[in-house]
C-alpha cells in the first residue's frame, strides 16, 4: 500500500487540531459573556443600519458574481450576463454555508453545463475565480500585515514580526502573478488533462481589484455593525486571518472559527457582548438572508432548465 504523502498528514492534523481548539477557545472565551448585553445590542441595530448593512453584503455578492464574467472574457464562452451572474449568485451563498465542493465546485459544473457549457470551460471559470479571489486576498491581506495595520496579542505565537514578514510574501506572491501574466513568454501548461492559461495583465488586474474589493466589502459589512470608533483595517485584517483559520478548520459557514478569532484579537478593544451581536448581525445579513435569496433563484434556475429540455 502506497505510504500517504507527509503533508496530507500535516494538513488532516492541523484540520483536527483546529476542530478541536476552536470550541475549547469559543468556551473560554465566552463562558463569562453578558448575553444581556448582546440582546440590548441586537435590540439597538436600527432598521436604517441594517438597510445598510445589507446593502453592503450585496455589493459584495455582486462583486464575487463578476468573477464569473472576468472568466467569461477569459474562457470566450457567449453566456449572457443575465444568466452568469445568478448563477454566480447561487453557487457563492452555497459556497459560504456548505462549503466550496458543494457551492464552489459541484452546483457550478450543475448549472453551467444546463446552460449548455462543456466541463473543460466550466474548469477554466472555476479556476479562475479561485484565482481572482485569492489573489486579492494576498495582495490586499498582504498590504495589511505588512504596514502592521492588526494589533496583535503578545502572547500570540506568529508575533508581529512574524505576521508582518508574512505579509511581505503576500505581496511578492501577487506581484509574481502580476509580472507573469503581463511578460511571461510561455503562458499555457498542461497539467494532466487540462490546460492552464495565463490571463493578460489587464484581465489579470481586473482579477486583484475585484477580489480585493469583495474582501474589503466584507470587513466593511462587519466594522458597519460594530460599534465605536474602531480601526477598519485592523477589523479588516482580523477577518482576513479568520478566513484562512476558516479553511483550514474545514468547518461549514466557518462556525465559530470566526467568531474565536475576532474574540481573541479584538479582546479587550471593545466589550464582548458588542462583538458578538456585531458577528451574529454579520452572519445573518452575509450568510442567512442571501442563502434564501440564493435557494429561491436557484429553484427557479432549476424550473427554467426543465423547460428548455422539455422544448429542446
Amino acid at each position: 500500500m502506497a505510504h500517504k504523502p507527509w503533508h496530507t498528514w500535516a494538513k488532516r492534523l492541523l484540520t483536527l487540531l483546529f476542530v478541536v481548539l476552536i470550541p475549547a477557545l469559543l468556551y473560554m472565551l465566552v463562558r463569562n459573556l453578558d448575553w444581556n448585553e448582546v440582546r440590548q445590542s441586537l435590540v439597538a441595530y436600527t432598521p436604517g443600519t441594517l438597510a445598510i448593512g445589507l446593502g453592503l453584503a450585496l455589493c459584495s455578492y455582486l462583486t464575487f458574481a463578476s468573477y464569473d464574467l472576468l472568466a467569461r472574457a477569459y474562457t470566450g464562452h457567449h453566456l449572457p450576463a443575465r444568466q452568469v451572474l445568478p448563477v454566480a449568485f447561487v453557487c457563492y451563498a452555497f459556497n459560504l454555508n456548505f462549503t466550496t465542493w458543494v457551492g464552489g465546485v459541484a452546483l457550478r459544473y450543475r448549472l453551467y453545463g444546463r446552460l449548455g457549457l462543456d466541463t473543460a470551460t466550466i474548469t477554466r471559470i472555476l479556476t479562475l475565480g479561485l484565482l481572482t479571489n485569492w489573489m486579492g486576498y494576498l495582495l490586499l491581506a498582504g498590504t495589511v500585515f505588512a504596514l502592521r495595520l492588526v494589533k496583535v496579542p503578545e502572547r500570540w505565537a506568529v508575533g508581529a514580526t512574524g505576521l508582518q514578514m508574512i505579509g511581505v510574501l503576500m505581496l511578492v506572491i501577487a506581484l509574481a502573478y502580476l509580472l507573469a501574466c503581463g511578460f511571461a513568454k510561455r503562458r499555457t501548461w498542461h497539467v494532466r488533462d487540462h490546460e492552464i492559461t495565463l490571463p493578460s495583465l489587464r484581465l489579470a488586474l481586473c482579477q486583484v481589484a475585484l477580489g480585493a474589493s469583495n474582501w474589503a466589502l466584507m470587513a466593511a459589512l462587519i466594522y458597519w455593525l460594530l460599534p465605536g470608533d474602531l480601526f477598519y483595517p485592523s477589523i479588516l485584517g482580523v477577518l482576513l486571518i479568520s478566513c484562512v483559520a476558516g479553511v483550514v478548520a474545514h468547518i461549514p459557514a466557518g462556525l465559530g472559527v470566526l467568531e474565536a478569532v475576532f474574540l481573541a484579537l479584538l479582546h479587550g478593544q471593545l466589550g464582548q457582548g458588542s462583538l458578538i451581536a456585531a458577528l451574529l448581525g454579520y452572519r445573518t445579513l452575509y450568510y442567512l438572508m442571501p442563502l434564501v435569496l440564493a435557494l429561491v433563484t436557484y429553484l427557479v434556475l432549476e424550473k427554467r432548465a426543465r423547460a428548455m429540455r422539455n422544448t429542446a
